[in-house]
């Protein structure tokens, strides 16, 4: 199996223009959603780590952490950021000391910036970066990152005629 890029959002549906006001000819189109993922470790604990680029327009959903080796004395604290600009508030990735498995990250934003940029991240491709609080002497996971795939300008479907 081969991997292969798209430029631009795919559009899934089966009406693309309005046409009426009874369900089977109204827009029912939408994006598709996207997941990035990056291995972290327990030492992964610089300022503005590299994780992710996502293309402009893009719509941020969700952020999760699979702990994949049990962080060992203390719990991992998560912060994202997109072009420099936090999108969350420094958030515990959920898991507990000693356990594994899927975990949110919570997408709360401190300021209104970064909730403007959790809807759209605008004109230009956004390069995600983390900040790893971890006192931890052990640990592992995968950091994912999922997006709806939108144009630059934040449309999510073509304007009509």
């Amino acid at each position: 199996m081969g991997f292969a890029t798209h430029l631009g959002p795919w559009l899934l549906g089966t009406v693309k223009d309005t046409t009426g006001t009874t369900a089977g000819t109204l827009r029912n189109t939408g994006t598709t959603t996207v997941v990035q993922s990056k291995a972290i470790l327990f030492t992964d604990i610089t300022v503005a780590t590299y994780a992710f680029t996502i293309p402009a327009g893009s719509m941020i959903i969700g952020a999760s952490f699979i702990t994949t080796v049990a962080y060992a004395t203390s719990i991992p604290t998560l912060a994202l950021f997109s072009n420099g600009v936090a999108i969350n508030t420094a958030a515990n990735s959920g898991s507990a000391i000693g356990s594994l498995g899927l975990f949110a990250v919570a997408l709360i934003p401190a300021a209104a910036p970064g909730a403007v940029l959790l809807a759209n991240v605008g004109t230009t491709d956004a390069l995600i970066t983390f900040t790893q609080i971890c006192t931890a002497t052990s640990g592992a996971g995968v950091l994912m990152l999922e997006y709806a795939v939108r144009a630059s300008d934040g449309a999510q479907f073509p304007a009509t005629a």
